[in-house]
């Protein structure tokens, strides 16, 4: 592990409430599953700041890969890892298969998004390079670490857009909301129009 993949999983083991998912997921034993984004780098962010362990975490991104793409198979894993928690978790762990992904995001974002070969894939589309970051709790305790464009950026609050994709839709949003909570950030505007 890197010293950035270390700071990162103390800042994870220090999140009870992060550590509840990771190990009841981690239980459900889901097809290569990461939990990604918000609940990731906001943590980071958080610590780097002095805010509150969970301050500004809306939600627990779950991502796993199930070459099943039907919409039947992603609700018996959504029912699944609901039964799995208690509220206010039960409402707050979010579920996609990133095997499905590409048959509704350019609907739902505007975007066009070819298929994933597994989940660690859409790290490499998410919006922002500190954005794209995810962990796993293993079976041996380990909190594994996938991220794409490295650590840095998270660890020094630098919002940038992706630069293997154009910039997303509503850059511009995303940027005024984390403002909004971290207003200590860095932000690398897009060139050109967003």
């Amino acid at each position: 592990m890197s010293d950035l993949e270390t700071r990162l999983a103390t800042i994870v083991r220090a999140n009870p409430q992060l550590m509840q998912v990771l190990a009841t997921v981690r239980g459900l034993d889901l097809p290569d599953w990461r939990i990604f984004s918000g609940a990731v780098y906001q943590a980071v962010w958080n610590a780097q700041t002095g805010r509150p362990v969970g301050y500004g975490i809306k939600d627990y991104d779950l991502g796993y890969f199930d070459p099943d793409t039907g919409w039947d198979a992603e609700d018996g894993v959504i029912k699944r890892v609901a039964a799995a928690f208690d509220a206010p978790l039960r409402d707050l762990v979010e579920v996609r298969n990133q095997a499905r992904v590409h048959l509704w995001f350019e609907q739902r974002f505007g975007e066009a998004y070819d298929a994933l070969p597994d989940t660690d894939a859409a790290l490499s589309r998410f919006v922002a390079p500190a954005f794209a970051v995810g962990v796993r709790l293993e079976a041996d305790d380990t909190i594994s670490v996938a991220a794409p464009f490295g650590l840095e950026d998270v660890f020094a609050m630098t919002l940038r857009p992706n630069p293997l994709r154009g910039v997303a839709r509503g850059w511009a949003r995303t940027v005024e909301n984390a403002r909004g909570r971290w207003p200590e950030i860095t932000v690398i505007e897009p060139q050109g129009p967003a």
